[in-house]
């Protein structure tokens, strides 16, 4: 089992522009989420994922210039199911952790128990990203699908919408495909009332005005952000 972790990042935001190289504590987002990912045990390789439109080049620019065990791939703007597909084929890669730029807090350790947990049960996807079905935080955690399924999709999928996000087709299909989640093994980590992705500028404000550091576990952050009653 070859895994590989695909950060899919862009500059262009509908909601914040430029969101990536907004700094959180003196260091860009994208920085924060490749440090992260990086501390992974399971993850044999990370791929940073971006569009190959002129609009990124500040974004290729600055994460080729950092010193990070990094790669990275640059392909088709809308057609992200393609571009997760080009960067990993040829790669001897077996599976893919889909990992969201959005989430600078993503824990590394729960990217190890996502992927253990895909291992010993019998799923075509596993998730704990988002508090769906499960008591995870919004922003922890990542998606996890093999390269067999990848390279299905990318060849069978038609519609324009399912193209834009890796995993909506299996989503919006949920009888033809086998999705687990589960809960943080940690109960103090029950919290899915909290929200640490950036998708808003108020998304971003919370997390800047408060105190702490690139490599606090989850549970750390989950002490410093839940409601103190």
């Amino acid at each position: 089992m070859k895994v590989a972790a695909v950060i899919q990042a862009r500059i262009g935001s509908t909601r914040l522009p430029y969101k990536m190289m907004l700094t959180l504590h003196d260091m860009p987002i994208i920085d924060w989420v490749m440090r992260r990912v990086c501390r992974s045990k399971r993850i044999d390789e990370v791929i940073v994922a971006i569009p190959s439109g002129k609009n990124d080049d500040v974004l290729f620019k600055h994460i080729s210039k950092l010193n990070l065990k990094v790669k990275i791939f640059r392909g088709n703007q809308n057609n992200v199911l393609n571009r997760f597909y080009e960067a990993t084929k040829n790669k001897d890669i077996t599976h893919i952790v889909r990992v969201c730029a959005d989430n600078p807090l993503i824990d590394w350790q729960e990217i190890d128990n996502l992927i253990d947990f895909y291992k010993n049960n019998n799923c075509d996807y596993a998730y704990n990203h988002i508090p769906k079905n499960n008591l995870y935080a919004d922003g922890f955690g990542a998606e996890i699908i093999s390269f067999d399924l990848l390279e299905n999709l990318n060849h069978t999928v038609i519609l324009d919408k399912h193209k834009e996000h890796l995993t909506s087709y299996i989503w919006d299909n949920l009888d033809k495909f086998s999705i687990k989640t589960f809960d943080p093994i940690d109960k103090e980590l029950h919290h899915p009332e909290l929200k640490f992705d950036i998708d808003t500028f108020e998304d971003y404000y919370k997390l800047a005005m408060k105190d702490f550091d690139i490599f606090d576990t989850s549970k750390t952050l989950i002490n410093i952000f839940k409601d103190k009653k």
